[in-house]
């Protein structure tokens, strides 16, 4: 068992994220070695645009290049729902719900009426007199979460005709679902609007790439598991989108629950396959394509977007001194020898957009909350490195949090905006010394970690006015992300290899340094390039990170015991708890399923329940847990829910 060494002071148990299932290059995974490489051939991809705009609830027959491996996964009989069980919401009719009627396949719409009584019985306490209307403050808890399109590769394809990337992500899919509760289920597209942007428009169907309708099933392998959150083939990625969340140390949790899902999908399709499938935590190839690691805060949605963007941008730029993954190679396709601070910088060419796999923007505009879109807005960020580190990952999130909610509540001091971003993207990603001045808007200069600190000042003095209105983990959790991140601005002022026990750009320097002073090697060596690859291996047999972690040399806040945990149960606090629970005990009754939906064939039904999930933060243990234990069958859940 590994013993933590820097374990956070408050272990807080978690709520929620804005689910992700986003689009990054559709290429196939970072390989290296020998490992077989999957180019980006946008020939090679299915038409995106095949199917109808109405009725994206029921998966669609997939396209040749999936049916090989996925077409008997389809749920059936997904075609419509017509009651609805208010889960999310005090009232059915308002708050949002007009989502929910777009047409579905099938002659009848949901009923939006129906199951308004039904929210009271999602929360316990409201049985014992507490007000089914209150609900927590955004600025009090944030709902985040993280997801990650992993690398993959296969080595010694048995043939010239190897598989395609889709496919080859499906088996490792295919191969985990298969021995977790329930069965394979769908995903309900209904409520998703990739097009809409923030600005005020929606961009058309047929104006758009085809990596942009991330809501038209391909017929892939999807699986919905029990810790609430969601596994899937991104294109030609096996992806992990973690549960909501609303603490970063539960963030922490569940995304190395994801990286011991995709261990064991590894191994698991390994086996099936007759050959080596390997996945990585990484965010590139090395050869041009990248794929992503995105994070996703719930936001009010008062807050102005132009808010959002001024004062946003210059955290995004310069927290790489933090977060930053490390990459050897400089240029999309590592052009130039060299080693950069991040694995996403090279890869961003605008400052604001809707595209997230070309021209890439800093700041992202898509206007998807999976919530009630009168009151919230998800921020998709998705310039974020993909961590090993749980340091790095705690502090990604952690800070950025943080720093949305000062920009929120309007009490963000000075002007940190950046005269170009894009540039000083890849400015602060080549700059290992920590020490490049960047040019601000006004004319000013100073160093990314001088960014960094103006940002961090901001959150303390905003701490200091909304403390009374958090919770004690919560207070525990700010203070000690405070801590962390100026001890982290210090040392890289001072001596930035002192971190190399906590980030992985500096580990992974460190190593790199070893090796090419030992070996003498330049830093276009080959063998530089696959110790970069293996340090992101997800197999603890294989992975130089977790080489780090066993021998001490990579500090931890978690204990394996936790991730375990957080890879078979859900985080109890928001509305993931649900998700998970009934997937573990109605799996074989959920048809498909959402961030803010869950669609069930009930027996006796003539139709399917969809069961709204608008509310992030309802849901939880405390409203539904006791409910879900004394069911034991779909049908008791549903009498329960008072139908």
């Amino acid at each position: 068992m590994h013993r933590t060494e820097d374990r956070p002071p408050a272990q807080q148990q978690n709520p929620e994220r804005d689910g992700g299932h986003e689009d990054e290059d559709r290429s196939g995974a970072a390989t290296g070695g020998q490992a077989q490489q999957h180019a980006h051939e946008h020939g090679a991809q299915p038409d995106h645009r095949a199917g109808s705009e109405a009725g994206r609830l029921a998966p669609r027959p997939g396209h040749d290049i999936a049916s090989e491996a996925a077409g008997e996964e389809r749920p059936r009989g997904a075609q419509h729902a017509d009651k609805v069980i208010c889960l999310a919401v005090a009232t059915a009719t308002d708050d949002g719900e007009d989502q929910y009627a777009d047409d579905v396949h099938g002659n009848r719409r949901p009923d939006l009426h129906a199951g308004s009584h039904y929210a009271g019985r999602m929360a316990e306490h409201a049985d014992r007199g507490g007000s089914t209307d209150q609900q927590p403050k955004v600025s009090v808890q944030r709902v985040m979460g993280i997801e990650t399109e992993y690398g993959i590769s296969a080595l010694n394809p048995p043939t010239e005709d190897d598989l395609h990337p889709m496919q080859l992500s499906n088996h490792v899919v295919k191969a985990y679902g298969a021995s977790v509760a329930g069965q394979p289920a769908g995903w309900d597209y209904e409520t998703e609007t990739p097009l809409r942007d923030i600005r005020g428009y929606e961009l058309s169907r047929s104006a758009a790439h085809p990596d942009q309708l991330t809501d038209s099933d391909l017929g892939m392998a999807n699986v919905i598991l029990s810790n609430g959150a969601r596994l899937y083939v991104d294109h030609a990625h096996p992806e992990y989108s973690g549960p909501e969340v609303t603490s970063a140390l539960d963030v922490v949790r569940f995304d190395k629950a994801g990286d011991a899902v995709m261990a064991i999908a590894a191994q698991r399709a390994s086996h099936s396959l007759g050959r080596s499938v390997r996945l990585y935590k990484n965010n590139t190839d090395g050869k041009g394509a990248s794929y992503g690691t995105h994070e996703n805060y719930l936001l009010d949605r008062s807050t102005p977007f132009d808010r959002i963007v001024a004062q946003f941008t210059g955290f995004l730029v310069s927290r790489q001194v933090i977060t930053g993954a490390g990459r050897v190679g400089l240029g999309q396709g590592s052009q130039e020898a060299g080693f950069q601070i991040s694995q996403r910088a090279d890869f961003f060419e605008a400052e604001v957009g809707l595209e997230t796999t070309l021209n890439r923007p800093i700041i992202n505009t898509r206007d998807e909350p999976h919530a009630d879109a009168s009151r919230h807005r998800r921020l998709h960020v998705i310039t974020g490195d993909a961590n090993c580190s749980e340091i790095a990952t705690y502090l990604k999130v952690g800070a950025a949090s943080w720093v949305l909610r000062v920009i929120e509540a309007g009490q963000f001091d000075g002007d940190c905006r950046l005269d170009a971003p894009v540039v000083a993207m890849r400015t602060v990603s080549r700059d290992l010394d920590c020490r490049q001045p960047l040019t601000l808007a006004d004319g000013r200069a100073m160093t990314a970690v001088d960014l960094q600190e103006i940002y961090l000042d901001n959150c303390r003095r905003h701490y200091e006015r909304v403390a009374e209105d958090l919770s004690e983990p919560a207070r525990i959790e700010a203070k000690d992300v405070f801590t962390r991140w100026q001890e982290g601005l210090d040392a890289l002022r001072a001596d930035p290899f002192a971190l190399a026990d906590q980030l992985d750009w500096v580990a992974k320097l460190k190593l790199m340094e070893s090796y090419r002073d030992r070996d003498r090697l330049s830093w276009n060596a080959p063998k530089l390039a696959l110790i970069d690859l293996q340090y992101a291996d997800v197999d603890p047999r294989r992975s130089l990170y977790a080489a780090l972690v066993a021998k001490g040399k990579i500090r931890r806040l978690i204990t394996d015991e936790e991730i375990e945990r957080a890879r078979n149960h859900p985080p109890e606090d928001t509305r993931a708890y649900f998700r998970g629970r009934v997937m573990e005990k109605f799996g074989a009754a959920v048809v498909a399923a959402s961030w803010d939906s869950v669609i069930f064939d009930v027996p006796d039904r003539p139709a399917l329940q969809r069961v709204p999930l608008l509310d992030p933060l309802r849901g939880t243990r405390e409203q539904v847990g006791q409910m879900l234990d004394e069911c034991q069958t779909v049908t008791d859940l549903f009498a329960a829910l008072g139908r």
